[in-house]
């Protein structure tokens, strides 16, 4: 089985020409894909985009790949800005293509809402259907009036139905007479009034009769606005996670790892070289902290970190990898760097890393008791 998949058909010659070369460099080192991500910095999932065409490689990941592979970063570089190059041309393409489905779309959608020519009135101007509103308006205008019918006799009017400002203590009005209906009329049209007074009449003697049996059942506006105004919401502070025991200026000088704030809750947004030896800030956005690992260190080899108004140092005891205690960060972590000085007197500092890989895992080379 192939240890490399199959480019793309629709790549570019010239990016395919240099992922081939980025395989060819791997197979020769005999380093595997996640030994690659470790000593560079950047993911294994990143470096599988690289290599398979999917996506291009910054310019600081190919550099950290010639560093491991010991290739020339000049002939790298140069392959690296044709493919660019080609890259950026084929994404002008596709956007190109993508505004013009989203012009057509458009167009269409517009087209759906143009009103039906046939539909227009062409004397007036109007559409059809203000044109069949006016002609109903005048037809409606034409018909003959029809009389209001005349109260039921015996029926008091709405005016004289007593209300609720007349309790206690009201008195019935007898209704007056009403004339008689016209002759011919039929009584049955006057039968939805009556029940509309009835109904009404019905209503308010209910309404009475609570307001004399109980007074105060009716709240006032101040206790109506109370019951439905929303009770305040208790303030809650975020609990940490599990195993995570500090935060801030409370974790100030602990250490990382016995405090939780490494592991999973930690991420690299700077790294640097001094020498041979590895600088790296690791920062934890839970406790909103940061610390300086150095690793492939030699015996006395020593890094520093200052931030927040902190200062802290750490000082390899043997061959291997240390690690200062916290110092909180309040703003970007990008911007917290770590210098480092060799027995040798070699002396780098860490540089900010792209997202990608910032939130790459560090070297897993390095031995379990150090926070990653």
């Amino acid at each position: 089985m192939p240890r490399w998949k199959a480019l793309p058909e629709e790549l570019d010659p010239q990016v395919r020409e240099f992922a081939g070369q980025l395989r060819r460099l791997i197979d020769r080192s005999g380093l595997s894909v996640a030994a690659v991500a470790d000593s560079t910095g950047y993911s294994k999932t990143s470096w599988e985009r690289y290599l398979n065409g999917r996506l291009l490689p910054p310019l600081r990941a190919v550099l950290a790949l010639a560093e491991q592979t010991g290739a020339h970063p000049s002939h790298l570089t140069t392959l690296w800005e044709l493919a660019e190059r080609a890259w950026s041309r084929a994404e002008m393409r596709q956007d190109v293509t993508m505004e013009a489905i989203r012009v057509a779309q458009a167009r269409a959608a517009l087209g759906e809402l143009d009103p039906d020519p046939a539909a227009t009135d062409a004397p007036s101007g109007k559409t059809g259907k203000a044109a069949k509103a006016g002609k109903a308006e005048s037809a409606a205008s034409q018909k003959p009036e029809t009389p209001a019918p005349a109260p039921h006799p015996g029926t008091a009017p709405l005016s004289q139905v007593p209300s609720s400002t007349d309790f206690p203590g009201w008195e019935a009005v007898a209704p007056a007479p009403q004339p008689a209906p016209a002759e011919g009329t039929s009584g049955r049209r006057y039968r939805t009034p009556m029940i509309l007074v009835g109904a009404a009449g019905a209503v308010l003697v209910a309404i009475a009769g609570v307001l004399l049996l109980n007074p105060g059942a009716a709240p006032t506006k101040k206790e109506a606005v109370a019951r439905t105004a929303p009770a305040p919401a208790p303030s809650v502070e975020p609990a940490l996670p599990n195993g995570v025991r500090c935060t801030g200026d409370g974790c100030v000088g602990k250490d990382p790892e016995a405090m939780g704030c490494g592991g999973q809750h930690a991420t690299t947004p700077s790294r640097g070289l001094a020498g041979r030896t590895l600088i790296e800030v690791r920062y934890s956005s839970v406790c909103h902290t940061a610390w300086a690992r150095i690793s492939r260190a030699a015996r006395g080899d020593q890094a520093t970190i200052s931030a927040g108004g902190h200062r802290a140092t750490a000082r390899a005891e043997r061959a291997g990898d240390a690690y200062t205690p916290m110092v909180s960060v309040s703003g970007d972590p990008a911007k917290v760097a770590a210098c480092g000085t060799t027995v040798a007197g070699l002396k780098g500092c860490s540089q900010p890393l792209p997202p990608t890989a910032a939130g790459a895992v560090g070297p897993s080379g390095a031995p379990s008791r150090t926070p990653r």
